[in-house]
């Protein structure tokens, strides 16, 4: 296995990611000690296997084979089905809080809290106005009991719900609960509800593609954000780079409309890239729109939508595609469901309190309430032909 590490440079000013190959571990891994200057010659230069977010994932195969190694402390991110705890205001008790957690693959494991651990989650989970959805943690010590794969809070361990991370806001959509809306209604709502951020799905005919806004611009290849251009060069005012490097990225104005009324949507690089597997700097000169974009003019599609707090400003002008869903996808759709056995440990626990952490479509003020036994019962979604102010309090549907 190879040997993993965060390097700051001599100057303290630039943080990397370093691997040592499991070849080469024998032989330097006794030399590394964490604290230590070091000079490195006959290395690669590779993307890095980090995230901004200097998260390190594990695919469930990789925490099994890690179990009960105590060789590393891998971080975890997953969408919540269940909480269990067993957090009491009695002095001298065994505080424990389990939280089941569904993998992207499926598999179901199971974060394990103890003491101040458990104490400090619980009452964090308590004072949230919404069940969260998703979950991210840090430095865990996976270990295997009983045939089933336990995740162990350690000192270093730290918890985010939902967006608290780009990485978690990422998997938050993914598997939010996304609505059917007309492009009236999807007007109307930016009007009347409060302001949140939520996504919905609409379809429509292509009416045209705004010409003068072109096609894409010329972005930060570091941060993505639109680069300021100098007499010699491009600067980044998000970076406070001078000198930055540009890569074309694509940005996409279109007039949208159905049967009830007309939008402008707005199709950013990700999307435009995967609907036609091409990438903006492959795809021509930027002052000439290429064709595949004028033909999408004429055509209809289903787009998923994203609102922001910015569309509920005088000044919002356009909604973005987060995605444009062929006929043979469906909207995303919540998947929660109580894991059985995989996720039933009160027989480890006895008098342990279970508030499965599941979401339904319904009002705002039905949530399930943790640490209380109950659970929120389906409930049919409101019809999305209902007036659009009616739908101020689905905030709690994804957050």
């Amino acid at each position: 296995m190879s040997l993993d590490m965060l390097l700051l440079d001599s100057k303290v000013t630039t943080l990397m990611a370093a691997s040592l190959a499991a070849s080469r571990v024998p032989t330097y891994g006794q030399q590394i000690t964490a604290g230590l200057m070091y000079s490195v010659a006959g290395f690669d230069v590779a993307s890095s296997p980090l995230s901004n977010e200097c998260f390190r994932f594990r695919s469930d195969s990789e925490f099994f084979g890690l179990a009960n190694s105590n060789t590393q402390l891998p971080d975890f991110i997953g969408e919540i089905t269940a909480v269990k705890s067993t957090v009491s205001d009695t002095p001298g008790e065994k505080n424990h809080l389990m939280v089941t957690i569904k993998m992207d693959t499926g598999v179901s494991v199971t974060l394990s809290m103890f003491d101040a651990h458990a104490v400090s989650l619980h009452k964090r989970l308590d004072s949230m106005s919404n069940d969260p959805r998703v979950i991210v943690s840090t430095s865990l010590n996976p270990k295997i009991v009983g045939g089933r794969l336990f995740l162990n809070a350690t000192s270093g361990t730290h918890i985010y719900f939902d967006k608290e991370t780009n990485a978690g806001e990422a998997l938050f959509y993914k598997h939010a609960k996304v609505e059917h809306m007309t492009i009236y209604e999807l007007n109307e709502f930016v009007i009347s509800a409060q302001s949140q951020d939520i996504d919905f799905i609409c379809s429509g005919r292509v009416t045209g593609i705004k010409m003068d806004k072109g096609w894409c611009y010329v972005a930060c290849s570091k941060c993505t954000k639109k680069l300021q251009r100098t007499a010699s060069a491009f600067t980044c005012m998000h970076c406070d780079n001078p000198h930055a490097v540009g890569a074309l990225r694509y940005r996409v104005e279109m007039g949208v409309a159905d049967d009830t009324a007309e939008g402008v949507f707005v199709c950013f690089d990700g999307v435009m890239t995967k609907l036609h597997n091409l990438q903006a700097n492959e795809a021509g000169h930027m002052l000439v729109i290429p064709a595949f974009i004028l033909d999408m003019e004429g055509k209809t599609y289903t787009f998923q939508v994203r609102v922001t707090a910015y569309n509920f400003t005088a000044n919002h002008h356009t909604f973005t595609i987060t995605s444009i869903l062929k006929e043979c996808e469906r909207a995303p759709l919540p998947d929660f469901v109580d894991n059985g056995a995989n996720g039933d440990h009160g027989d480890d626990m006895p008098g342990a309190n279970t508030a499965p952490a599941k979401v339904e479509a319904g009002s705002s003020g039905e949530r399930s309430a943790l640490n209380t036994g109950a659970a929120l019962s389906a409930k049919a979604p409101k019809s999305p032909l209902a007036n659009a102010s009616s739908k101020v309090g689905k905030k709690a549907c994804i957050g």
